[in-house]
């Protein structure tokens, strides 16, 4: 996507929502729909709009590389600013917003998979104020979370505890049925590791570990997928942040058996590289990180590559052992590579 493209589309996007949003009476809609048949958007309209963003959301979890995605959600996202220009009733409004933020979520995890923190924060503010709009609470905190998702992986976890507070505040006031409050629990747990707390990081699994007794449907396959089967990878991170690596690969263990993306399977290898680092033992470093560094090269996931990045520095101590040399040139090229 042409950078200054997408600036344009966000300001666009932001001055829209902001706009008020008038209640129509009944004739003036009539008589709008007569003046501008092709501006206003129908209930069959806004269906087919989420079907379309469902659609998107199935083949970007499908694709190996997230950024092939980009121009099919930067299409609809023009459609969607463009139905928002035009004068629609206070329901139809709503629903615009809300696909609005729901497909902003997706191109924010786009541009998160592609280390460009910096664009997908914008997205999820737009997604924030779009379903504030929408009065979608669950929608909305999701928009919170994900913010306070960077913050955690840039390790910055004392910013990420009152975004995580304020996401799970508007979560109350959502769907009890959906795993919101318990996919935030699960972000706050590794906020906590990171801090040092084992206790409130224990807490917060806990309440995430809810999940398992929802009953029906309790995500929707696009900015909500939180069902309860990361709960042991989590699990193992957070218990790698801490330091508790009896615990942490146990847990890692039990996810790497699972059925897992790619993305995430590199990140459970990537934690259990971190074992081996704190064991001195190079031979299951350079097993479990040869690994993850394929499945970065192969999918291009700026994700996998921080992850990555964020290991470096602990395999200092082993850096006389020939293997542990080739892979810290490896993630200094894999780095690098991406920044140019």
């Amino acid at each position: 996507m042409n950078r200054r493209d997408l600036l344009r589309l966000f300001s666009m996007t932001g001055a829209l929502l902001a706009l008020p949003a008038d209640e129509l009476a009944l004739g003036d809609v009539d008589r709008l729909a007569a003046a501008a048949p092709t501006g206003m958007v129908d209930t069959a309209a806004a269906a087919e709009f989420a079907q379309l963003n469902s659609h998107l959301w199935r083949v970007f979890a499908l694709s190996p590389t997230k950024a092939q995605v980009l121009p099919l959600v930067r299409a609809q996202l023009h459609v969607l600013t463009d139905s928002l220009r035009q004068p629609q009733t206070s329901a139809i409004r709503r629903r615009l917003c809300e696909l609005t933020a729901d497909l902003y979520q997706l191109a924010g995890e786009i541009f998160f998979d592609g280390d460009q923190y910096t664009d997908a924060a914008h997205c999820y503010a737009l997604v924030a104020t779009a379903g504030r709009e929408a009065a979608a609470s669950d929608l909305w905190a999701c928009a919170l979370t994900r913010h306070a998702f960077i913050a955690v992986y840039e390790r910055r976890f004392a910013e990420a505890v009152p975004l995580l507070d304020l996401a799970a505040n508007l979560a109350r006031r959502g769907d009890p049925s959906l795993s919101t409050r318990q996919w935030i629990a699960a972000v706050q747990a590794e906020s906590f590791a990171g801090l040092g707390d084992l206790d409130a990081c224990q807490r917060a699994l806990d309440t995430a570990a809810e999940v398992q007794h929802l009953p029906g449907p309790v995500h929707n396959g696009g900015w909500l997928r939180f069902d309860g089967s990361r709960l042991a990878e989590e699990r193992g991170t957070c218990y790698v942040n801490l330091g508790r690596y009896d615990l942490a690969e146990a847990a890692l263990t039990n996810a790497l058996a699972g059925d897992l993306t790619a993305r995430r399977k590199a990140g459970v290898l990537t934690d259990l590289g971190m074992i081996g680092v704190h064991r001195r033992d190079p031979d299951q470093v350079a097993s479990y990180v040869d690994a993850a560094l394929a499945t970065a090269r192969q999918t291009g996931s700026g994700v996998i590559a921080r992850k990555l990045r964020g290991l470096q520095p602990n395999l200092a101590p082993l850096l006389t052992d020939q293997q542990i040399q080739r892979l810290d040139a490896e993630i200094t090229e894999l780095v690098g590579n991406r920044a140019a």
